[in-house]
């Protein structure tokens, strides 16, 4: 498949916000039949049927109280773009997960020609981002966006973690990565990753702005990645002058 034709391909994927950021109207059932057509067509493994969604949904809700408050952990986009109905957002820490660019990409802010890579929570160390809170009455409705955004492959496994807030904890959901899944590439060194990084680009758009992003929302909370922070000199250092003079 060509550039142009994976272009032509994704457009009805485009994000209905501005600057690239999706919108809750971004996630339905038709969209995700898109992404389903899309996905077939560009070879990207696995799609979760919306019954599977579903399920993974219910599941890890059967320990979700009725009737309180549901935090959701973020550490890529869902910290600068959660596109759903959010009652608090407060910086937390996870134990036992990190942040890496390990999950394979070829649509949304890459292309086929072009693959980039997403972040995912892999096991290990400790990971900066910020919490979520979901008021009770919104959990059924946001929950299945949630799904709907976090789970079209099943490349994450929705797991309970312990937040820390510095000054008390809670229980909340992070995505963390399905280590048998496909998309998943523990083995790329950093060098590729910065490459794949500095160049992919699609609808949503560049691979490198999901990156800058990620780091400017975390020092606009105090947080602190080193893995963030060299991934950062890294691509940077692929950049044209042109580039780096429009980010």
């Amino acid at each position: 498949m060509t550039q142009r034709s994976s272009d032509t391909d994704q457009a009805e994927l485009r994000p209905s916000g501005t600057d690239g950021q999706l919108a809750r109207e971004d996630f339905t059932p038709e969209r995700v039949r898109a992404y389903q057509a899309v996905a077939a067509q560009f070879g990207d493994g696995q799609i979760m049927s919306e019954e599977a969604r579903e399920a993974s949904r219910r599941d890890i809700l059967r320990n979700h109280v009725e009737g309180e408050d549901l935090w959701i952990f973020g550490y890529g986009s869902l910290m600068w773009n959660p596109a759903i109905h959010v009652a608090e957002s407060r910086p937390a820490r996870v134990n036992g997960f990190s942040r890496r660019f390990a999950m394979r990409l070829v649509f949304g802010r890459a292309m086929p020609d072009t693959p980039g890579l997403m972040m995912c929570l892999v096991p290990g160390g400790h990971c900066n981002g910020i919490a979520h809170r979901i008021a009770a009455d919104c959990v059924e409705s946001e929950s299945r966006i949630l799904w709907m955004r976090e789970m079209l492959s099943g490349a994450y496994t929705p797991s309970w973690v312990e937040l820390d807030f510095g000054q008390g904890a809670a229980r909340g959901i992070a995505f963390v990565i399905n280590q048998a899944h496909p998309r998943y590439l523990p083995g790329l060194d950093p060098a590729e990753k910065a490459s794949r990084i500095a160049t992919a680009a699609g609808p949503l758009g560049t691979n490198r702005d999901y990156l800058f992003r990620t780091a400017e929302a975390l020092a606009a909370h105090g947080l602190k990645d080193p893995y963030v922070d060299d991934m950062m000199v890294r691509v940077r250092a692929r950049l044209t002058p042109i580039e780096l003079a429009k980010e």
